[in-house]
């Protein structure tokens, strides 16, 4: 597509940052009871009454967690939001509020900020979650977001990591590795633009890893399954770092091992091709690539009927006395030591 070279541009300089704000949040509804005050005040007044209260912040940072050059700014505004809804569900909570931090350079325009609070604004529309706050600043190293989601979960009904008991069986929902070889293809394009800005990609057969990676969705619909299926698993993380990482985290905080099969993480044909494509073992990827926002789970074998039909669950393992270890089990069934080498926020670049 070509870049419109002639379009409006607005100096955030002729903006107050109050006036900022009320002119980027001003198309925000409020539509749960708990938000009592939004934006507009010194602090956002929630009114949660008996419920228990979830609370996750996330920080996007340009350059590390993302490439501006072909994020657009509007997904960029989703998929922040999306990142933290996805640890709020993974609390089987519902998420009711976010607020929203940016520091912006100069080389940002209104016409920027507002593409970015549009997808901001979808996300909270899609997922029923009021914006009740926020803040913006300068930066002098590009685009910073930072965004802190809440929601409320009735007390029984809270999951935690560390809940996982041995014989527990291994859940995880929907396919992995999509967002991670999503990227290569985006990085690889990169790359050929850079060489030639002329070309014009077929990116078509990538359109679902590629949506992986540029507009991940977070599971609110798994909550409400759980409530219809009458399941509540005894641990629960989201996978943003790999599902080595989750898989890992959830042993050590439930003092459990746990025998991952490799012939049952299930993989998207779109990844399993893209694998092939760029000659990277697909159990790999999905072992380590991460935002794949899905959950990761574990239930009592007493559970096992009431999901096992359902399309949205891939049961891949079962948790084990702690001194047997974690192990992926491969296809060849030999028993490998399993390694968190997933995302290290404080290390990795994209």
């Amino acid at each position: 597509m070509i870049e419109d070279k002639n379009q409006q541009r607005t100096s955030l300089s002729d903006f107050g940052e109050f006036k900022l704000i009320d002119h980027l949040t001003s198309h925000f509804d409020i539509s749960h009871t708990s938000t009592v005050k939004g934006i507009g005040d010194d602090a956002a007044v929630l009114d949660f009454k008996d419920k228990q209260i979830v609370v996750t912040t996330d920080f996007l940072v340009e350059g590390v967690h993302f490439d501006l050059s072909y994020m657009p700014l509007k997904h960029l505004g989703y998929k922040a939001v999306i990142v933290n809804l996805s640890d709020v569900f993974a609390m089987n909570a519902n998420a009711t509020q976010i607020t929203v931090s940016v520091a912006v350079s100069n080389r940002f325009s209104l016409e920027a900020l507002e593409e970015l609070y549009a997808g901001i604004e979808t996300a909270a529309k899609i997922y029923n979650i009021d914006v009740v706050g926020g803040d913006t600043t300068s930066s002098t190293s590009g685009l910073l977001i930072s965004v802190t989601a809440i929601g409320e979960v009735e007390k029984e009904d809270v999951v935690y990591r560390n809940g996982a008991k041995p014989n527990d069986l291994l859940v995880v929902t929907g396919d992995l590795g999509g967002a991670y070889m999503g990227l290569q293809v985006l990085e690889r394009e990169k790359q050929v633009f850079l060489v030639n800005p002329n070309s014009q990609p077929d990116m078509e057969p990538y359109a679902y890893i590629m949506e992986r990676q540029l507009k991940p969705e977070a599971r609110k619909d798994i909550v409400k399954l759980f409530k219809d299926l009458d399941v509540k698993p005894t641990s629960m993380i989201d996978v943003s770092d790999g599902l080595s990482s989750e898989i890992i985290h959830l042993c050590k905080q439930s003092n459990v091992g746990c025998d991952l099969y490799e012939n049952k993480i299930p993989l998207d044909p779109t990844v399993i091709t893209a694998c092939e494509e760029f000659n990277i073992d697909s159990t790999t990827v999905a072992l380590n690539g991460g935002e794949d926002y899905e959950l990761l789970f574990t239930i009592s074998q007493e559970d096992y009927n009431k999901i096992k039909a359902n399309p949205n669950f891939s049961v891949i393992g079962y948790m084990t006395e702690p001194h047997v270890g974690m192990h992926l089990v491969t296809r060849a069934e030999m028993k490998i030591p399993l390694k968190a080498q997933g995302w290290n926020a404080l290390n990795n670049q994209e």
